[in-house]
């Protein structure tokens, strides 16, 4: 950006050194030389003319040191202004180097405590965390091409094998590229849904999350009876603000992954809610196969699939838990998965808690 021409900070700062030196110098040979000529009042016999007297003799020692002052004070105001300033040098630098788009480096100072290290620390930590956003969003970026490929590359084979024979019965082909376009719609949509979630732009209002995880197992429960699973609401009024449709959305998504990888059969889903005097709470168990700790760790990851999860016909496209995290965490939240000790898993979201009391708890479904 083009600015304005002007004076360094070191300079400013020299000239103000050099100044305050040059006031400072003035008051003490004002204050030598009102003592001089009024020491009569201290009890010394003074000569007729004795001012003046003073004042030759007094004027060229003054100027003498007033210009010693002005020199000591530009020469020894640069050199401490350049050795104050060295600190905001390294930070202009790695500024300089992370416009050009290089994350990789730190200034990691070294030093007193002072303004300047706290200055430097908070650009390290801020760099840290733009070069962990920036790799997340390449990684995401490169799997949803990946992702968004495979539909694309199947729905042009598809054409190709329904223009190569043209007599040929299309009717099976439809529907495949029925269920294929279908799954990129589904795909889009998942990743316009985290783009808003990550930009938290939407609008809050109070919502009360045990209606919406009864609602969640309203509407999911034809799913869960297709599979034999049974699915167990409990808990309280947990208020708290946000966005009805994107929590709806965050419980929905939790519920579906709990119903999709669990038991064959005879499986369940525990929705719980609960409310504590600062955060209200939504968890989601369910019964499955046990999962090592690692693998739940990376869950929540853009288009990470567990165990069974990429030949199932509910699988998704790998974005569920990912959105669900992005949801909470735009809501200032905490989404928490564990691997349960006899099998499945445990997602419990954690929101702050909203404007309305706490109600008694509510008998389980």
């Amino acid at each position: 950006m083009d600015r304005a021409p002007g004076l360094s900070a070191r300079l400013k700062l020299t000239l103000s050194y050099a100044g305050f030196l040059m006031v400072a110098g003035a008051f003490l040979l004002a204050a030598g030389y009102l003592y001089l000529t009024r020491a009569r009042h201290v009890g010394l016999i003074l000569r007729p003319g004795y001012e003046h007297a003073v004042v030759r003799q007094f004027a060229p020692t003054a100027a003498i040191v007033m210009a010693f002052l002005l020199v000591f004070g530009l020469v020894g105001g640069w050199l401490l202004a350049g050795r104050m300033l060295a600190p905001l040098d390294r930070i202009t630098d790695a500024t300089r180097l992370a416009a050009t788009g290089s994350l990789g480096h730190r200034i990691q100072m070294r030093g007193p405590n002072d303004e300047f290290r706290e200055l430097a620390d908070s650009f390290d930590t801020m760099l840290a965390r733009l070069e962990a956003q920036v790799a997340e969003q390449q990684r995401f970026a490169a799997n949803a091409s990946h992702e968004l490929r495979t539909p694309l590359a199947i729905t042009q084979t598809l054409l190709d094998v329904a223009r190569s024979d043209p007599e040929r019965d299309n009717g099976a082909l439809l529907d495949r590229l029925h269920v294929v376009n279908a799954r990129a719609i589904d795909l889009t949509e998942a990743l316009l849904l985290l783009s808003r979630a990550d930009q938290r732009s939407f609008p809050r209002g109070e919502v009360d999350l045990s209606l919406i995880a009864e609602e969640t197992a309203e509407t999911l429960l034809p799913l869960a009876e297709q599979r034999g699973l049974t699915i167990e609401t409990s808990g309280d009024v947990t208020a708290t603000t946000g966005s009805h449709a994107l929590l709806l959305q965050l419980s929905t998504n939790l519920v579906h992954n709990a119903i999709v990888h669990n038991l064959p059969e005879q499986g369940t889903v525990w929705v719980t809610t609960s409310a504590r005097p600062e955060s209200v709470e939504l968890a989601v168990e369910n019964t499955g196969e046990k999962l090592a700790p690692q693998l739940v760790s990376t869950l929540a990851e853009p288009f990470r699939r567990g165990t069974g999860r990429i030949r199932s016909g509910h699988a998704g496209v790998g974005l569920g838990l990912a959105i669900a995290k992005s949801i909470t965490q735009a809501h200032d939240g905490t989404l928490t998965l564990t691997p349960r000790t006899a099998g499945g898993l445990r997602a419990v979201v954690r929101l702050p808690a909203g404007p309305v009391a706490v109600a008694p708890s509510r008998p389980a479904r």
